[in-house]
């Protein structure tokens, strides 16, 4: 009788530890965009086939994402089981072995489905570290009403004077009708991803092929007065606040004649239970300025597995099926193929069902192959990323650089005096970082 207690506590350690096995808990950091909202209430699908794994999500803005998760990763924190991060982050975080390679998606996955411009920017010497859950590329979405009662016709791949022309000509401030909405809210995820891409059509730079700094350039010059004048003339008010989710809700609300962001906005602005203009929204490739580069970025929001994780079996698993085949299915049957989320698969694309319910689906795709990572730029640079650039450094260097911009928006610096700003800020920070002497 003497060894009963013993027994009784191996057996009740045993109980507990399987108790333990049985609810593993996913902690998820992610994005408030809508895509991801959309996730969260699917979610009861995934635990319902995986009864053993629970899920608990972390909601940010994006900056505040960004900087949580970069936080988290590079002090091995292990505050979350999976992470929403992007194309900037993946191949830098791969390399510094801060990321799970995913081999255990599971054999119906079909990662071959993935597109290639999608899949490429996800993938570190032939291994998938990050899978998307939607991909983008950049659009103009624009009201064809305006447009119709303007005279104005929408060529498919329109100037950059002929979207500034257009919006002058569309607003209408006294009735809070706004020709043009842009990203003004500092961030290099934010207003330099659209300032960037933007720079790239009208022949700028963030740096030469020395990595000397050239906001000092009149490209830049060209570029920004043109964004500002613009944004003056056309925008709303408070343009230096707005971010995506804003200018969304402001284009939702019938308050934009154009606005110009990621595609993947085209399922929200065109859906009748949630946009005021849902059947008067018309979309064209990002415009160009005769240089032969548009102004379109290319993006996917993906899920990762951070290395400091203990979970990376049971997060591969929730990876699997918030990225695979089957959750475009679950979307649609709850929500329609309109809903989807996009520019991930080949297969969504070659769906008749897809095709018929999303109208944005062939410029969405073009938009995504027409972006070249590689060469983003009219003249050459020695890094890739369209609206960024792939090093390091540009999480801080684009945050401070769009801050001076935001700046020049609302009124408070010149644009003279927020280029020298971004100049001496950027040089300051090559240095620093042994880029240049």
């Amino acid at each position: 009788m003497r060894f009963m207690p013993i027994l009784l506590g191996t057996c009740a350690a045993a109980l507990l530890a399987g108790q333990a096995l049985a609810e593993t808990t996913l902690t998820i950091a992610t994005v408030n965009n809508g895509d991801m909202i959309r996730m969260q209430k699917l979610t009861d699908d995934f635990t319902a086939k995986h009864p053993d794994i629970k899920v608990e999500w972390v909601t940010m803005e994006e900056n505040v994402l960004r900087q949580k998760v970069t936080t988290d990763i590079a002090t091995k924190g292990g505050q979350y089981d999976i992470m929403t991060i992007g194309t900037y982050e993946v191949p830098i975080w791969a390399k510094q072995g801060w990321l799970v390679p995913l081999e255990s998606l599971g054999a119906d996955y079909d990662v071959d489905d993935l597109l290639p411009a999608i899949r490429g920017g996800l993938t570190v010497e032939d291994k998938l570290y990050a899978a998307p859950f939607y991909g983008e590329s950049s659009m103009v979405m624009y009201r064809t009403d305006l447009f119709e009662k303007a005279g104005l016709d929408m060529p498919d791949a329109p100037s950059w004077d002929f979207v500034a022309e257009a919006a002058r000509k569309i607003t209408d401030k006294d009735n809070e009708v706004y020709g043009i909405c842009l990203r003004g809210k500092a961030g290099w995820g934010e207003n330099m991803a659209f300032l960037t891409a933007t720079a790239n059509s009208f022949g700028a730079r963030w740096f030469d092929e020395n990595w000397q700094p050239q906001f000092d350039q009149p490209e830049w010059k060209q570029t920004l007065q043109f964004y500002v004048d613009l944004m003056e003339d056309a925008g709303p008010p408070g343009a230096s606040s707005n971010g995506f989710n804003e200018n969304l809700a402001l284009f939702q609300t019938g308050k934009c004649g154009m606005w110009i962001d990621a595609t993947v906005a085209a399922s929200f602005v065109t859906n009748p239970d949630e946009s005021q203009v849902a059947d008067k929204v018309g979309f064209a490739l990002a415009p160009d300025n005769g240089l032969g580069k548009r102004g379109n970025w290319l993006w996917a929001w993906s899920l990762a597995v951070p290395a400091g994780s203990e979970k990376t079996e049971a997060a591969q698993e929730f990876i699997s099926w918030a990225t695979g085949k089957d959750y475009a299915k679950l979307v649609a049957a709850k929500e329609g193929w309109a809903n989807v989320p996009p520019g991930t698969r080949t297969s969504l694309y070659e769906n008749p069902m897809y095709q018929e319910a999303a109208p944005f689906a062939e410029m969405t795709l073009e938009s995504i192959k027409a972006a070249d990572p590689k060469h983003p730029t009219v003249d050459p640079v020695p890094y890739v990323g369209v609206q960024f650039v792939a090093i390091p450094e540009f999480q801080g260097l684009g945050t401070a650089v769009g801050q001076q911009f935001s700046a020049a928006l609302a009124g408070q610096v010149s644009v003279d005096q927020a280029l020298k700003n971004a100049q001496t800020l950027t040089e300051r920070e090559m240095k620093r970082s042994g880029y240049i002497k």
